[in-house]
């Protein structure tokens, strides 16, 4: 059986903006690796309900699992929640379980309307907790909708792992060389070719005066990741290239 997918969509225009860094994608790489869930696509859109509307139909029917970060935050420029009941079809409703997280955690007459609209929740999501800030993020059938600061987004990530169905772990082993790509660029085809449940990455670096290539390998098979390993250095050995940097296949 094919691995679970996942996309994320990263919204926000801070982010197409430059203003803002993406913190977030390397993280969910790292998570859905190790929980055995393909990281297939990430998009970053703005906060335009028509784009958000779209990426997301598309995204939840072709992928296991959707993952949104950014735009629920209390301000107005913060339409996710009200995009995503759109999707779906259902209103937007005030949830007493939200109020209540959100009560807990502002003191007492700091909750005004605006910290409320946090607590809008499309009719039928179930909440994601939030134990950092309170705001909770939800869940509708596929989509899983998150926070854009990264602190906060991280945790309750870690508090939906039960709501996913991974595979094995992805591994992934790394061979860095001196030689740089055009040496090696026919063989290491080659070497794709024979290993087709293999994935493997060349990403050329210059690093303190020096050329080279990081050589990644992900799969899910260790004994055909340290199959393709061991083929992927042979072949640098035979052409003439140095072995800089090698470790054992691991999940991330």
């Amino acid at each position: 059986m094919p691995s679970p997918s996942a996309c994320v969509l990263i919204i926000g225009n801070e982010i197409l903006s430059g203003r803002t860094q993406d913190a977030n994608l390397a993280f969910l790489g790292q998570r859905c690796d190790a929980l055995g869930i393909r990281l297939v696509e990430a998009r970053v859109i703005a906060d335009n309900e028509a784009a958000i509307i779209a990426h997301i139909n598309e995204c939840r029917a072709r992928f296991t699992y959707v993952f949104t970060t950014g735009g629920i935050g209390p301000t107005h420029d913060d339409i996710t929640s009200a995009t995503v009941a759109r999707v779906f079809g259902v209103p937007l409703r005030r949830s007493p379980e939200a109020v209540e997280a959100l009560d807990r955690y502002y003191e007492p007459g700091t909750l005004n309307e605006a910290r409320l609209r946090m607590a809008d929740i499309p009719e039928g999501a179930r909440l994601i907790g939030n134990p950092v800030s309170g705001a909770p993020g939800f869940q509708l059938e596929n989509v899983f909708v998150l926070p854009g600061v990264p602190s906060i987004m991280q945790v309750m990530f870690d508090g939906i792992v039960d709501r996913l169905s991974g595979g094995p772990p992805i591994l992934t082993v790394s061979v860095t060389t001196d030689l740089l790509e055009g040496a090696m660029a026919s063989d290491l085809g080659a070497i794709q070719s024979a290993f087709p449940d293999v994935s493997v990455g060349s990403y050329p670096f210059f690093r303190r005066g020096t050329l080279g290539v990081n050589l990644v390998l992900r799969s899910i098979a260790a004994g055909r990741i340290a199959a393709c390993r061991a083929a992927i250095e042979e072949m640098l050995k035979r052409l003439g290239g140095r072995i800089l940097n090698r470790g054992a296949p691991k999940s991330t």
